[in-house]
């Protein structure tokens, strides 16, 4: 058969739900109201679990205790009223002659559901109530309903497909499957736009063996390589995407080559410079600290990038305390070195505002060479761009960096909404990319060439401490080279973290801040909200701040930091808790990222279980800033098995890496992906915790795919990727 009698997937979009046999308006009606209009949504909605009916599993096998999936038909079913006014539903489900009880609490709709003689799958653990087994209130997937018509005697012994069924829409499972089954018969061979090579390279089966696997498997052994198949062209999908993105950037790229002298990024501190040095060169040779040899391996890793005629796009990944400022400050320092300028973006402008103080302190004393300037030598300008600037402060900053007096900027989102304008713009690093979104993280990009009178594209290294798994960052920042750096600065102690979990831990943990502190240190004390909360029973740091200051912690000076304080308000109170006017700050979690006060030695985080893992990681990421050891105290009971999971995984590792990983099995990838997921290109059936391989044979072909000139040869690829993205998107990457 010819590819042009192949069905593509774009075809099976065009067929609407209402063209199928049994599909009239009101079941159009209820398969649009979860998102199912055409054939082909009918043919990405994938079964949930199956129930191979080949092998029958008899009722007189289940033990009381045991938690099972039970296939039987309802013989008879009664509702009445409790004492306690509660509707109770009771049914009696047999099988082969064996029978189950069935009871449902508030669900008066379970009587309507299951008429005598519909067939179902009821999913829950096994009771003994008098004498009698019994499953209360089970997950129920009705497989067969009582209509005549519903019956298919054809499907009855085979392996059964479990879909989603709707309740409120009025579909089953059951009804469903005959949907897909009939759309898969009338659909025929489909056209697969993966080249066979890589299919056998890959031991994947076709695309339509694929579809019939999943949805109608003979036997239960066809499911997996059905599955696998499918998921590699979700991660394919994805992966082209990326590759597609970056082919395009680097075509209509416009880059800066930077002059950086290898030489310089090896100096130790103390080492031989004068004024006529380089930025890169004196900077180094003056910091307080060797580097370590991650450090030096990503400074060269980017170095290569910035000489380069193309753009460095690259993603810099670090835990927290690794040294990432100093990198990125080379960086732009190398950009500085070669007569351009560069900007720095932050999540917050209390980060921001950090960034500047500590920069300058960095920088102080270094120079440039300005003819503008009497002598023809200047101070390096460093400038902080928020929008709490006046008028008049903000019109300087603007006109600074149009006449290039302004070297480096550093700002939060008012460099994105702001109209600014650089002479040259050479370097862009974005500090806590996780914070900002690809669409932000591009238009901070593109700034670069339109509104810098020099026109070209400047680098880009986007900054996260909050380590990703390496399948999540191959989806996230698939557009972008990545650096690690795995190896913490010399003479930091591991920071001590301890779940107090009772009354004598707790009392221990606010001792030792007083011990702490009046060592000369300070301390954080983290809690989930501003203010107190009759929905959500969380630690308020308003009323605790109050508590404190005058019960446990009675005597020291307690501070109070959250995000509906006024920037100068919030400005003066990290002044304060920096200079030791303030020996604890309570504080929600506005001091998550960056925030690096070195005397602050012990935090505690209230109702730690509350906050994500790696949240956790990067508030006890606030201490453990100098040589002195340093601690962590989690408070809280936690009341989910997820928040156990979290506090048991802090207590247990201070590797951020490690924790990611963990992170991942506990939250699941759809989490983790975030934004980028949207849509049709969500990912349903692959995951980035158990298909790595897939992923990277993914990511494979799809080099292959687009190296030489895009996927102007594969168009029935083109027009597949057409169909799971945004026109927008579709528009740029595909546009001649």
């Amino acid at each position: 058969m010819s590819d042009a009698a192949l069905r593509r997937l774009r075809q099976l979009d065009d067929v609407k739900v209402g063209q199928l046999r049994h599909v009239g308006e009101k079941r159009t009606a209820a398969l649009g109201t979860i998102g199912i209009e055409s054939v082909f949504d009918l043919l990405t909605v994938y079964p949930r679990r199956y129930i191979d009916r080949t092998k029958r599993v008899d009722l007189s096998d289940l033990s009381i205790g045991e938690e099972a999936a039970v296939f039987g038909e309802v013989r008879k079913i009664s509702s009445r009223r409790t004492k306690q006014g509660k509707v109770m539903v009771e049914a009696t489900v047999s099988d082969d002659g064996e029978s189950l009880k069935v009871v449902f609490f508030n669900q008066a709709w379970r009587e309507k559901q299951m008429p005598p003689g519909v067939q179902a799958l009821f999913f829950g653990k096994v009771t003994d109530y008098k004498g009698q087994r019994q499953m209360t209130n089970p997950v129920v997937d009705v497989i067969v309903g009582a209509s005549g018509i519903e019956r298919d005697a054809s499907r009855v012994g085979r392996v059964v497909p479990i879909y989603p069924s709707s309740g409120k829409a009025g579909l089953t499972s059951w009804e469903i499957g005959g949907f897909i089954e009939e759309s898969l018969r009338r659909a025929g061979p489909l056209l697969d736009p993966v080249p066979s090579a890589a299919l056998a390279q890959f031991s994947l089966i076709d695309r339509t063996a694929s579809l019939w696997g999943i949805h109608l498997p003979q036997e239960l052994s066809d499911v997996a390589p059905a599955r696998r198949r499918l998921a590699f062209d979700e991660l394919l999908r994805l992966q082209l995407l990326l590759a597609l993105r970056r082919r395009k950037l680097e075509m209509t790229a416009a880059g800066i080559s930077h002059p950086i002298g290898e030489h310089d990024l090896d100096v130790a501190p103390g080492a031989l410079r004068d004024p006529e040095s380089s930025l890169v060169r004196q900077f180094l040779g003056g910091h307080r600290f060797a580097l370590t040899q991650a450090q030096r391996r990503v400074l060269h890793e980017i170095a290569n990038d910035m000489s380069s005629a193309l753009p460095m796009h690259r993603l810099l990944q670090g835990d927290v305390g690794s040294g990432k400022t100093v990198v990125a400050l080379t960086s732009l320092l190398a950009a500085i070195d070669g007569g351009r300028q560069g900007a720095l973006m932050a999540p917050t402008e209390v980060l921001a505002e950090q960034h500047v103080a500590s920069i300058r302190r960095d920088l102080e004393g270094l120079t440039k060479k300005d003819e503008a300037v009497l002598g023809g030598v200047r101070p390096l300008s460093i400038q902080l761009l928020s929008g709490k600037l006046r008028v008049k402060e903000r019109q300087f900053i603007i006109d600074g960096l149009l006449d290039g007096s302004i070297d480096l900027v550093i700002g939060t989102h008012a460099l994105l909404t702001y109209d600014v304008r650089f002479k040259a713009l050479g370097a862009v690093v974005i500090d806590e990319q996780h914070r900002f979104g690809v669409e932000q993280r591009a238009t901070l990009r593109d700034k670069g060439r339109e509104r810098s009178l020099e026109q070209a594209d400047p680098d880009l290294l986007v900054m996260t401490a909050t380590p990703i798994p390496r399948t999540a960052a191959m989806v996230l920042f698939g557009d972008l080279d990545r650096s690690v750096l795995d190896e913490m600065p010399g003479g930091r102690l591991p920071i001590k973290t301890q779940w107090a979990n009772t009354e004598l831990d707790v009392a221990g943990c606010w001792q030792h801040v007083r011990e702490e502190v009046a060592a000369g240190r300070r301390a954080y004390v983290i809690c989930p909200l501003v203010e107190g909360s009759e929905k959500i029973e969380a630690t308020s740091a308003v009323e605790e701040r109050n508590r404190l200051a005058l019960e446990e912690l009675r005597g020291l000076s307690v501070g109070l930091l959250h995000g509906q304080m006024k920037s100068q308000e919030k400005e003066q109170i990290m002044h304060e808790f920096r200079t030791g006017e303030i020996q604890v700050l309570v504080a929600t979690v506005v001091i998550e990222v960056g925030v690096d006060v070195p005397e602050a030695s012990v935090i505690v985080i209230e109702d730690a279980w509350r906050f994500g893992l790696a949240q956790l990681h990067q508030l006890r990421g606030r201490v453990g800033r100098s040589g002195d050891q340093s601690y962590c105290y989690l408070l809280g009971e936690p009341s989910t098995e997820d928040g156990l999971k979290r506090i048991e995984a802090l207590v247990n590792s201070n590797d951020g890496f490690a924790l990611a990983e963990i992170d991942l099995d506990i939250r699941g990838e759809g989490t983790i992906l975030g934004s980028r997921q949207r849509g049709r290109s969500d990912l349903q059936l692959a995951s980035l915790k158990n298909d790595e391989d897939l992923l990277l044979a993914a990511q494979e072909v799809a080099k292959l795919m687009v190296s030489a000139n895009g996927l102007d040869g594969e168009p029935e690829m083109v027009d597949e990727l057409r169909l799971f993205v945004e026109p927008e998107e579709a528009d740029f990457l595909f546009k001649s």
